[in-house]
């Protein structure tokens, strides 16, 4: 044999071996920032569903995502850095700084949504902006903050300011005041004086049985009441039949523009709620509950928190563990499969249904969805009866329901009202009447999404299906927006449509074109109604989620019911 032919191992391709170093291409990780973030997060979670969770830390540490920052927690929790970039350029509350420059010392936003645009915010995020830009002092523009009741509002670090103005703004600057309100509140004490709990530890102590609470909720003919409206006692029953381990999840991210009555639960009688959500979870014997509650809520993050500790204490969550989960500033982590993927860690993208939460959900595993208001609800159905709560309705409707009503009334708030009732009945009865110089022209019956009707149709009632249905609009959240002769619905659909155009995901096309090309449409001198109708009937129907489905909803309404704002 030949002593220059050379015979190769396995393995062996003949080339000369090397020491080489392994480096990581594309994440050059700083050594100071690696520090830090490993210190932040010193006994924190790093699991891949706590990524959010983790993002919000360096947030309100740092008031933004520096590049180098990011890197390190993609390294800490061991995940690609594009994954981190994108779920952290997802959410609107985390602000991603590439290089060196620092953050601005105060953030201030403006909430320029439907009702708070009819109050004057425009011309007071122009001032603010005028006002504040050598300073600094950050001014944006930002979706509903679920305070409507008191427009216009604005958010200054996480104090939010009623009833808005310059004045009252440079008084919480020079303060430098900027942690959340907490309002008065039925604490754990005066709950349990007032017969608190005592459903839920009958039920712990098995002297009732989960077949009696789902026979209860039937005759009471509860539904869910964040929009969709599906029978609750159905879906509790539904969710026990499928195999464990089964998980809850509560969605309080009511991000829908004129909502605001589960802030209004959570921050007056959080307990209410907190034992419809574990009577909730001891019924499907759910192990694990996570509160999906929105970022523009910091104060209600704070009361329950403190008051969940003390049921803990009390031996009260023994069945369920439950956990809250911030949202980030997205509208579309509302709808239910979207909050599950944040719940998860990751972008808020609708899923494809079925499968549905109830067979497959949250970790893949069958789950429990459930609105804030419909969990408040509970604790009083079963102490008083099915019957008790359904005998409540008007106008062909079943039990009661809390309506946000914010607009032109003299006085907007949460009014819990017989489920059914007309809008014309919610402004005389419950409101007041309509504001001094202003007469009724039109109203939003559910909120941004769910069309716009005229004062001509003000005795439809506010309920589910119905004659709702037949015009094209819907009650979804319970979100009643009031309009005056002084409102242009050309301006209103306007301000709507660019709240969707904003909020879409991006993740199909007929949404994330459909609201860019509707904006464009309508900021035209004159629309051009044949296009909009086609484009209006394309999202209907091809976009995946209600967002894309329903966007197209005020435009319709506008085009059959308000031409003379149109010409």
């Amino acid at each position: 044999m030949n002593k220059e032919i050379k015979i190769l191992k396995n393995g062996d391709l003949g080339r000369k071996k090397e020491n080489k170093v392994f480096f990581p291409k594309g994440r050059i990780v700083d050594e100071k920032a690696e520090e830090d973030i490993t210190s932040l997060l010193k006994n924190k979670s790093k699991a891949r569903d706590m990524l959010i969770e983790n993002l919000h830390l360096i947030q309100d540490k740092y008031k933004c995502l520096h590049a180098k920052h990011l890197t390190a927690l993609a390294t800490l929790m061991k995940m690609p850095l594009a994954e981190v970039y994108e779920v952290a350029s997802f959410y609107s509350h985390f602000d991603i700084i590439d290089n060196d420059d620092k953050p601005a010392e105060i953030t201030i936003r403006v909430c320029d949504t439907v009702t708070c645009e009819m109050m004057g915010a425009k011309k007071i995020l122009k001032n603010l902006k005028e006002k504040y830009k050598k300073k600094n002092i950050r001014v944006v523009n930002a979706p509903c903050m679920g305070r409507c009741d008191t427009a216009p509002v604005l958010e200054i670090g996480h104090r939010h300011i009623d009833n808005v103005n310059e004045i009252k703004v440079e008084k919480i600057i020079k303060k430098k005041n900027f942690k959340p309100e907490i309002n008065n509140y039925i604490n754990l004490d005066l709950y349990i004086k007032k017969g608190g709990y005592k459903i839920l530890n009958n039920c712990l102590s098995n002297k009732i049985k989960p077949k009696q609470i789902i026979k209860i909720l039937k005759e009471s003919n509860l539904k869910g009441l964040g929009g969709a409206g599906f029978p609750t006692g159905l879906k509790w029953e539904l969710t026990r039949k499928e195999p464990a381990p089964r998980l809850m999840a509560v969605n309080a991210d009511e991000g829908e523009p004129g909502t605001f009555k589960d802030r209004f639960c959570m921050e007056t009688d959080p307990h209410r709620f907190l034992e419809g959500t574990l009577l909730a979870a001891w019924v499907v014997e759910a192990k694990v509950c996570y509160i999906y509650l929105r970022d523009e809520y910091p104060f209600i993050n704070k009361i329950l928190k403190d008051e969940i500790i003390k049921i803990e204490k009390k031996g009260l969550t023994k069945h369920c563990e439950l956990i809250i989960r911030r949202g980030a500033g997205a509208y579309i982590c509302g709808e239910e499969s979207a909050m599950l993927e944040s719940i998860e860690g990751k972008r808020g993208y609708p899923r494809h249904k079925p499968p549905f939460p109830v067979q497959e959900g949250l970790f893949g595993r069958p789950t429990l969805c459930n609105n804030v208001e419909t969990l408040f609800w509970i604790r009083d159905i079963i102490e008083k009866g099915g019957k008790w709560f359904s005998d409540f309705g008007k106008n062909g409707g079943l039990g009661f329901r809390l309506y946000s009503v914010s607009g032109r009334v003299k006085n907007p708030g949460v009014k819990k009202a017989p489920a059914g009732i007309t809008v014309n009945e919610l402004i005389d009865d419950f409101c007041g009447g309509m504001e001094e110089g202003h007469n009724f022209k039109g109203y939003l019956p559910g909120g941004a999404s769910g069309g716009i009707l005229p004062a001509s149709l003000g005795d439809i009632p506010l309920d589910f299906g119905k004659e709702l249905d037949k015009r094209g609009c819907f009650v979804g959240s319970g979100a009643i927006v009031i309009f005056s002769q002084k409102d242009s619905m050309r301006d209103i659909a306007l301000n709507l449509l660019e709240f969707f155009e904003d909020e879409s995901c991006g993740q199909c096309t007929p949404c994330r074109v459909g609201t860019e090309k509707a904006v464009k449409l309508l900021k035209n001198k004159k629309w051009d109604k044949k296009l909009l109708n086609d484009l209006n009937k394309v999202m209907t129907d091809a976009s995946i989620c209600g967002l894309g489905q329903a966007a197209s909803n005020p435009v319709n309404c506008v085009l059959k019911f308000f031409q003379n704002d149109i010409n």
